[in-house]
């Protein structure tokens, strides 16, 4: 899995990209918190649900139905999020989707359980894009691998998304004019 800070970054790249027209600082703080959700599923760990389980680390949690559900119910805060219903369902919808499309792109794990309910089959992208080192889990697993996870993020995840960010902003001054 990435680190917090990888599936914030995306957040932040589309945030700062889109504008605080499309994107309010609220909603854009309740997509990060959001792009981090799936990974509570660690937790499952502790209580002796297997890896592998619909209720184990990148099982349901990271299914597409769970980013619509979340989606749907940050969506009908949309007023406090300063955003339209539609804008907040889609930011939000997009925030949480693609936690796993990122999971999906580390060297390890067992992949991400995209369809659940429908199916427990696990996706990863393929193996030559298989680029992101994967973190481990728990802190005292991860401090040794720090340097060349954070590493691999910045090269494979911040930087891009710091092009997307620069792009999207690039296009919107560009139509505004």
């Amino acid at each position: 899995m990435p680190t917090v800070f990888a599936h914030a970054a995306v957040r932040l790249a589309l945030g700062g990209g889109l504008g605080r027209r499309l994107v309010s600082t609220r909603l854009l703080a309740v997509g990060v918190v959001v792009a981090a959700l799936p990974d509570l599923d660690v937790v499952t760990l502790r209580w002796g649900i297997p890896y592998s389980a619909a209720l184990g680390h990148r099982g349901f949690s990271h299914s597409l139905l769970v980013a619509a559900v979340v989606a749907l119910i940050g969506a009908a805060g949309h007023r406090a999020l300063r955003s339209g219903l539609v804008g907040a369902f889609a930011f939000l919808f997009v925030s949480m989707a693609s936690h796993g499309a990122l999971d999906a792109f580390t060297d390890g794990g067992l992949g991400v359980a995209f369809l659940w309910p429908g199916s427990m089959r696990r996706f990863f992208a393929p193996a030559a894009w298989r680029v992101i080192e994967v973190s481990p889990i728990g802190l005292g697993a991860f401090l040794p691998r720090a340097a060349v996870v954070l590493a691999s993020e910045a090269r494979w995840v911040g930087l891009p998304a710091l092009a997307l960010g620069l792009a999207l902003a690039g296009a919107r001054r560009a139509m505004t004019r």
